[in-house]
């Protein structure tokens, strides 16, 4: 039998890596992101993309730019990432599936800037001011990106959802349990 797979989408720096990776280890699913399936991309372009923080790095920045100016390349990647929701048992942590696929249960992650930017000091140890010109940036960059690509508002109708939680105004564990309440029904 076919496991059921799950969709975490929802802004940058709202937990979904959190959240995913809470829920493939209590229920035995495995994980995969858009950046896992950017990163295998970047390989077969003769990238060689290791750890976390390559992205920060010139040839990290430098496919970055590559995608930013061709659109095929996130294309490739939700086909990555739609092909691992077609084997089933996974959580995929994706910007852009909820809109463009009816594969998995949909959860959307809810949360202000101001407070992502404050998970994003904690995660990566940056300053506040430098954290919220990264969450902004990225929203934006995101907004663009999915907008050309697909015609998708992205973050404006979550009618595409089966579960939105506001991460606002709980704390990572009461996030996590609330998914993982909602997921046990499927697993």
């Amino acid at each position: 039998m076919l496991k059921m797979s799950f969709i975490i989408s929802g802004p940058p720096a709202v937990g979904k890596t959190t959240v995913a990776e809470a829920l493939a280890e209590r229920f035995g699913l495995r994980v995969y992101g858009g950046g896992d399936a950017l990163k295998e991309l970047a390989a077969k372009r003769g990238y060689t993309p290791k750890g976390r923080d390559w992205w920060d790095t010139a040839q990290g920045m430098r496919f970055l730019a590559e995608r930013a100016a061709n659109p095929e390349y996130d294309k490739e990647v939700d086909k990555m990432l739609i092909a691992e929701l077609e084997r089933g048992g996974v959580v995929v942590t994706s910007y852009s599936l909820p809109w463009i696929t009816d594969l998995g249960v949909k959860i959307w992650l809810r949360g202000s800037l101001e407070k992502r930017a404050k998970r994003m000091v904690e995660r990566d140890k940056i300053s506040y001011e430098e954290a919220l010109t990264i969450v902004k940036k990225r929203d934006e960059e995101n907004r663009n990106l999915y907008l050309k690509i697909y015609g998708i508002k992205f973050g404006e109708d979550l009618s595409v959802f089966d579960l939105i939680v506001n991460t606002d105004i709980l704390s990572r564990d009461a996030v996590v349990e609330i998914v993982a309440t909602f997921v046990k029904q499927f697993v």
